[in-house]
């Protein structure tokens, strides 16, 4: 009997990381989006397919996490050891090990499938909050972004679109249970498949903003990718042959377009560190990028490295015109933990030699707005495009245009830039505008409103990608509702779960007073419910 019980535990075990792992498998740049309902949905089968505890749901939904966030996040740990990215899979898992317990706990309740859905929505905005700001990496939604979902993006933006990929895996979870059933099959298996079907039904009916047109006016753009003289930590060691790769690449770019061999943009985009020598304080720098400006016949956004009078450093994008010099700026608001700045910095350098190499930044405040040509260009740099209230807060503030300056070379050859410019693909969708990612080592991209890539460089090489984009007054649902759809879902979850406990504590008092003359069997811990409960209740047996 102990035998047959550690088999299940081990088999449940398995396919917990089995789950995670297809969820990973489900991210770029692998083009195999529909694996992360199914992986939602397979653990969510080893949750409810035999009563368990809550305990019990959370050690497997760990499991899963660390199957899915292991491999999805390599990149953090690739010049700075395993340390730092293992300890993060490990803390960011315990927020899907949540999910197994809530999921355990909700199984009892009528539309199941609903709640466990809206249980996963509030562990995403939980590892989106917290600790030290959160950690949005490897949201579902950033795995869609050419998937069937996407359009549902500017309805309810990345989190809706997370809701729907949970909830279809819910359904395909509800599917197996009511399959396994003799009784009341088919009511049951009616209801798992209007589950799994309903967010796919949603998503075409609702159309996405074309590629081009539809706009106030059409402007053309550029994105300068200079490349680095080398990757790791100490890519910027050349700092100025950092910034002559970009100043060269846009002296290249303005050749061409005297040339007639392309267009003259309007506004051109370098990315983050392009210029690590502060050009406020550097006349050389500054000369060097005024050239650049005067010799393409456009404003420069440029990336740089601004020094403080207290010692601190600002990452900052800074518009640069030949004749008016710097102009606005925009200085990153959301700040890297463990990266930009370190959080008790005494304490971590115990662990680890490359802690005093963490930078002393400090976040800068304002709506991510600035004017280059007239245009209100909306910028979230690098890091910032993971987190929603970036590009929000750019779009209430009247952006037309989004723009994605960033620097990988941090991060070799890992999978992490195809990561982000996925989540700069669900941004453009979210907010119906055009982005425009410009990376120091690639990959760069210029980004349709649809969400489609109109140009896209390949790593490590100089590139220059230009292209016509429409800018955009209109705003999309998504951009209107702001953070509404997520806490009206965060909001179910907790009222679902303050259900389940009524009716956990209430079916206790039931059974432990048990009628005279009649039987009762004592319901196991979190899974009290009838077995008519839409198949995620206990089995029949």
């Amino acid at each position: 009997m102990i035998g047959q019980a550690a088999r299940t535990v081990a088999v449940r075990a398995l396919l917990s990381v089995v789950a995670g792992l297809l969820l990973f498998a489900s991210f770029p740049p692998r083009p195999l989006w529909f694996l992360a309902p199914v992986g939602i949905g397979l653990l969510i089968t080893v949750l409810i397919a035999r009563p368990m505890h809550r305990r019990a749901g959370f050690c497997y939904g760990y499991l899963a996490g660390l199957g899915f966030l292991v491999p999805l996040l390599p990149w953090i740990g690739v010049y700075v050891g395993p340390l730092p990215w293992l300890a993060l899979a490990a803390v960011e898992a315990l927020f899907v090990g949540l999910f197994g317990a809530l999921t355990v706990h909700v199984r009892s309740l009528p539309a199941t499938p609903l709640w466990i859905a809206a249980c996963w929505s509030l562990t995403e905005y939980l590892r989106a909050t917290v600790p030290f700001g959160g950690f949005p990496w490897g949201r579902l939604a950033f795995g869609q972004p050419d998937g069937l979902l996407v359009s549902l993006a500017a309805v309810g933006g990345a989190p809706l679109v997370s809701f729907a990929v949970a909830l279809i895996g819910a359904g395909l979870a509800a599917l197996v249970t009511a399959c396994r059933r003799t009784p009341r099959r088919g009511p049951l298996l009616r209801a798992a498949a209007v589950t799994a079907l309903a967010p796919l039904c949603a998503a075409a009916a609702w159309p996405l903003l074309p590629a081009h047109g539809d706009g106030n006016r059409t402007i053309t753009v550029a994105a300068i990718q200079g490349s680095v003289p080398r990757l790791g930590l100490d890519f910027n060691a050349q700092r100025k042959a950092v910034l002559d790769n970009h100043v060269a690449r846009t002296l290249e770019l303005a050749v061409d377009v005297s040339a007639g061999t392309a267009p003259r943009p309007d506004v051109v985009i370098w990315p983050e560190n392009a210029s690590d020598i502060d050009p406020l304080r550097n006349t050389d720098a500054a000369a060097d990028i005024t050239a650049a400006a005067a010799a393409i016949g456009a404003p420069i956004a440029v990336g740089a490295v601004l020094v403080n009078g207290d010692g601190t450093t600002t990452n900052s994008v800074i518009v640069w015109g030949a004749e008016t010099g710097p102009g606005e700026r925009h200085d990153k608001t959301i700040i890297q933990p463990f990266g930009e700045y370190l959080p008790y910095r005494s304490f971590f350098r115990l662990f680890s030699e490359y802690a005093d190499r963490a930078g002393h930044f400090v976040p800068g405040h304002g709506d991510g707005v600035v004017r280059a040509a007239g245009i209100p260009i909306g910028v979230a740099t690098c890091y910032e495009v993971a987190f929603d209230r970036a590009f929000r807060q750019a779009v209430d503030a009247g952006a037309q245009l989004l723009a994605v300056p960033t620097n990988n070379a941090t991060f070799g050859d890992t999978e992490m830039t195809y990561q982000q410019l996925a989540m700069s693909r669900m941004r453009a969708v979210e907010h119906g505008r055009a982005v425009v990612v410009a990376a120091t080592s690639g990959v760069s991209a210029i980004v349709a409103a649809d969400g489609s890539v109109l140009e896209q460089t390949p790593l490590f090489e100089p590139a220059a990608l230009v292209a016509q984009v429409p800018l955009r007054t209109a705003t999309t649902l998504a951009s209107r509702l702001g953070p509404i759809p997520e806490l009206v879902l965060c909001v179910g979850a907790v009222a679902a779960a303050g259900a389940a406990l009524v009716r956990a504590r209430r079916n206790h008092t039931t059974v432990s007073r048990p009628q005279p003359g009649r039987d009762t069997e004592p319901a196991e811990s979190g899974t009290a419910g009838s077995p008519a409960q839409a198949g995620f209740d206990r089995e029949d047996h």
